[in-house]
């Protein structure tokens, strides 16, 4: 329990400092949407002060520090070029309108979302102290993690590609696994996040951090996600059609789809 404590308390301390150096970027470049940039990057400064501080087993530790550190970069990088060169998002426009206070942005953004990346990396931390050798339940994990990678890299490119036709202006994208699911990668983003829960789950007390998914894939479906992303959709030329064909977060075949 001293070990978790520790670890948990230095990964607080890194994401706040990770944070802080984003809201002032944040405040120069004069637009709060930087910190989406920086959400996949908390992960790996606390998978990486995690391992470094925690005494669990070495090959734990490496698999769950390269795991995030390989989602946690591409979904960084792949945030700073989709948002590289625009203004503010209408999300936090919404969100921090009507205030000129400085510490309205600071603890609505910056702060709140300190905390749920501390929250939602509660299995990182556990298994940073746990031992024994990796066991099937985490290598069901590690299969979970791979299909959410894949789900969350091919639907954003196939995405990128999509919007860069001229013939795609206009349209709704449906082709792809945007014909299975309307949300690839918010649905590949949960499957990522459960698959890291199980391979803190395969040593005890792994599995009492279920929250954490449960509170990545409650932001990722309705609080910051696709029902919020849908709500900005509904009029576009089309969206109605593709919602009453396509299904909204788990793949189903599209013959099958309702």
């Amino acid at each position: 329990m001293g070990d978790f404590v520790l670890v948990s308390a230095l990964s607080l301390v890194a994401v706040a400092v990770l944070m802080a150096v984003t809201a002032r970027v944040g405040f120069w470049l004069g637009r709060h949407n930087v910190v989406d940039v920086t959400w996949g990057v908390a992960f790996v400064v606390i998978a990486g002060v995690a391992g470094l501080a925690g005494s669990g087993s070495v090959s734990r530790r490496i698999v769950i520090f390269v795991l995030v550190g390989i989602w946690g970069c591409r979904l960084a990088w792949h945030l700073y070029v989709r948002t590289r060169g625009h203004g503010e998002d209408p999300r936090y426009e919404k969100l921090l309108a009507g205030s000129d206070s400085v510490w309205v942005p600071i603890r609505k953004i910056y702060v709140t979302q300190a905390l749920v990346a501390w929250f939602i990396s509660l299995p990182i931390q556990v298994v940073a102290v746990s031992d024994g050798p990796l066991g099937w339940i985490a290598f069901a994990g590690i299969m979970l993690w791979i299909v959410g990678v894949t789900f969350e890299a091919v639907g954003d490119h196939q995405l990128r590609q999509f919007k860069a036709r001229r013939s795609s202006r206009g349209k709704v994208m449906n082709e792809g696994l945007w014909a299975w699911t309307r949300h690839p990668n918010y649905f590949g983003d949960a499957c990522v996040w459960w698959g890291i829960y199980l391979i803190a789950a395969d040593v005890w007390p792994g599995a009492l951090t279920v929250l954490s998914p449960v509170v990545m894939t409650y932001f990722l479906v309705f609080a910051t996600g696709a029902r919020l992303l849908e709500k900005h959709m509904q009029e576009r030329p089309g969206f109605r059609e593709y919602q009453q064909t396509t299904s909204f977060f788990v793949p189903l075949p599209p013959k099958s789809r309702v």
